[in-house]
């Protein structure tokens, strides 16, 4: 039994119309996001051979787990995908065309028990042999939808299949490979998407604080582009007084519960992305001053086509400084700085490249 065992993969479709149509660099992040999701939902001791740029190649020797043991697998990695997918629309800041059509990637996963061994090529153990071959093969089929567990019949211990779950229908197919004609059967997993969780409602992030000063500006521009000016980072030391640098300590992709370090001359403070909506004719979003817990709530309006309104409302946490003292010492002095950052904001507007929403 040395050299037979599983060979398990998960793909990602509809990748590469999704890498060549988009922004290649988020394209490229949102996918390793992911394939590093399907890595973590691995419950069942498989082994990673390679990944095979939309797919990864797991296997496992021994015997052939049962198709219970197969089926929480397969839920754990169809389940994440999916959770991620969904958590990453729902927080995502950034409106380029790969971050707006990702929840539009599906997952297929195929099952397959023959006999290979591997070589290993420094940290990597490659996998050869004909069922090698074979798994790879059944990746292109006749299936129409795109988000099915496929079971080649050395997985199956009983014809037809039954269950794991009510819900499964089942169909067997063949498939013609280099090595001869497979049989096969496969189920649609998209009944797993109605099994998962919504996220918990966020709490109200103005409780317990004070709004102390609004600052607003108009800008002959879209509303992406000037979301992009104002709350992608790495513009941030270009037009916010105070800042001279910011680095990103998690998430390479922008959305709800990205922390940055911003350097300030005064000291450096982690800032954390807290909020974002997105709706037709108008944009909010949020950051948190972890420090001092103080709130910025930017607010973005489509007043006419090519003419918006930016509203940056400063929020201070009651009680973490009295108002009299903040009046009096630092809240002119900072609504002045905020009011010079909004017109430095023309400025960056010109780097920005205009961004078109997805069909």
């Amino acid at each position: 039994m040395e050299n037979r065992g599983l060979l398990f993969i998960p793909d990602i479709s509809g990748f590469t119309k999704f890498v060549n149509s988009t922004d290649i660099d988020h394209s490229r992040l949102i996918v390793q996001e992911l394939l590093e999701t399907l890595i973590n939902a691995n419950q069942s001791g498989l082994e990673v051979s390679e990944i095979e740029g939309d797919a990864i190649l797991f296997y496992k020797f021994g015997d052939c787990p049962g198709m219970d043991e197969l089926y929480k697998q397969v839920a754990a990695m169809f389940c994440g995908f999916h959770k991620h997918l969904r958590a990453y629309d729902q927080s995502r800041f950034c409106q380029c065309k790969a971050c707006q059509s990702a929840s539009g990637l599906t997952l297929k996963i195929i099952t397959h028990y023959g006999e290979f061994t591997g070589y290993n090529v420094k940290s990597f153990n490659k996998l050869i042999g004909k069922d090698v071959i074979v798994a790879h093969q059944l990746l292109k089929n006749d299936i129409d939808q795109h988000e099915y567990w496929l079971v080649t019949d050395p997985c199956l211990t009983a014809k037809p299949v039954e269950g794991p779950e009510s819900w499964m229908e089942w169909t067997p197919s063949m498939k013609q490979t280099e090595s001869g004609e497979i049989g096969f059967q496969y189920v649609q997993l998209g009944e797993l998407k109605n099994e998962l969780e919504p996220d918990p409602f966020p709490a109200s992030e103005f409780a317990r604080r004070t709004k102390v000063f609004s600052v607003s500006r108009e800008y002959s521009t879209d509303m992406v582009s000037l979301l992009h000016a104002a709350g992608n980072v790495s513009f941030r030391h270009r037009w916010q007084e105070g800042v001279h640098k910011v680095e990103e300590l998690n998430h390479w992709l922008p959305r709800i519960g990205m922390r940055t370090r911003f350097h300030r001359a005064e000291g450096e403070s982690i800032v954390r992305a807290s909020s974002y909506h997105f709706g037709p004719d108008h944009i909010e979003f949020s950051e948190i001053d972890e420090s001092t817990q103080d709130l910025d709530y930017f607010t973005i309006e489509l007043l006419a086509e090519g003419r918006c309104r930016l509203t940056i409302d400063h929020w201070r946490m009651q009680g973490a400084i009295s108002g009299w003292v903040f009046e009096l010492t630092r809240k002119r002095r900072l609504e002045e700085e905020y009011r010079r950052g909004l017109e430095r904001i023309e400025g960056v507007l010109d780097e920005v490249p205009k961004y078109v929403m997805a069909d």
